[in-house]
């Protein structure tokens, strides 16, 4: 017997609110009756586990110690530009003179995640 992954689930100040930006970011629905207010919401990943957010009265204070990270279906830089424009701040670039790293963004509510090359960048470095 093993255990499967349930959920994901991710502490938050608004749950609505932040899962509204991760269902953008990963371009998943949300649970059909979540609505803004809820202190429960979930993100239906196709083919993968529900990310859950649960609203906390405690803020954020130190760095996330499980954190996901994101391959694009498009470059690097592109998916960055995108997150970006929904609301991800960067924390820190670790970006190598070959193209190789990641980039590491935040969420609306500081919560740190990557973002890796695309498929066909890593690919490319391979050959």
């Amino acid at each position: 017997m093993v255990s499967m992954l349930q959920n994901v689930a991710i502490d938050s100040a608004n749950a609505y609110e932040l899962a509204r930006f991760w269902s953008q970011v990963f371009d998943a629905a949300m649970h059909p009756e979540d609505k803004p207010g809820d202190h429960e919401t979930e993100v239906m990943l196709p083919g993968g586990p529900v990310l859950f957010f649960n609203q906390v009265p405690e803020p954020k204070t130190i760095k996330n110690r499980l954190h996901m990270c994101l391959r694009p279906e498009t470059t690097r830089e592109e998916e960055v530009g995108r997150l970006m424009d929904l609301g991800a701040t960067q924390v820190a670039d670790h970006r190598g003179p070959d193209g190789g790293g990641w980039v590491v963004l935040a969420d609306p509510e500081g919560n740190e995640f990557c973002v890796l090359q695309g498929a066909a960048e890593r690919a490319a470095m391979s050959s």
